[in-house]
Formats: structure tokens, C-alpha cells, sequence
């Protein structure tokens, strides 16, 4: 079995660049394995347990405070927070 695919496998995650929640993790809420060119690289994300996106103003913050990380794109966990977790379709209170 290739390296990458072991990868995927003790991740539990279908494919690369899909993430995965991950409720009996102690402090991490979701699991990704991302694929950048030839780079791979196990990134777990969130806050296990935590409210975030619940207003419009809170995601605003946490853009704030994370952009840079954010741009760094998608093999840093801010960017996959941002995605997942941080999306205004996910917002709780319209």
C-alpha cells in the first residue's frame, strides 16, 4: 500500500482535500488530508465542542484574526476551518 494511502486510511477520510468531522477526538472537531501537487499532509482542525459561526459579526472575527493564515491556502488548517466550519451558509442565526 502507497504512503499516501495509509494516510487516508488512519485518517478515515474518502479522498484527499475531503474533510471529515471527527466527534470522539479529545480537542479536534474535524480531519483533513490535503493535497497540494505531490505534498500531502494530515491537518486537524476546530475546536472540539466550540459555537462558532452562530452570527454574521462572529465569522468576521474570526477572519480577522486568522487571514493570514488563511491565505496561506490549503495546507494550513486556518484555510480549512474557514471553509468548513466558517462558511456564511453555515451560519446559525440568519
Amino acid at each position: 500500500m502507497k504512503r499516501e494511502d495509509l494516510k487516508l486510511k488512519r485518517a478515515g477520510v474518502s479522498g484527499y482535500n475531503k474533510a471529515k468531522r471527527t466527534p470522539n477526538h479529545p480537542t479536534k472537531s474535524h480531519v483533513v488530508v490535503a493535497k497540494e501537487g505531490s505534498k500531502t499532509k494530515l491537518i486537524r482542525f476546530g475546536e472540539q465542542g466550540a459555537k462558532t459561526n452562530q452570527s454574521k459579526e462572529q465569522r468576521e472575527r474570526f477572519k480577522n484574526r486568522h487571514g493570514r493564515n488563511i491565505a496561506r491556502g490549503r495546507m494550513s488548517a486556518a484555510w480549512w476551518a474557514n471553509k468548513t466550519k466558517w462558511s456564511p451558509s453555515k451560519t446559525k442565526n440568519a
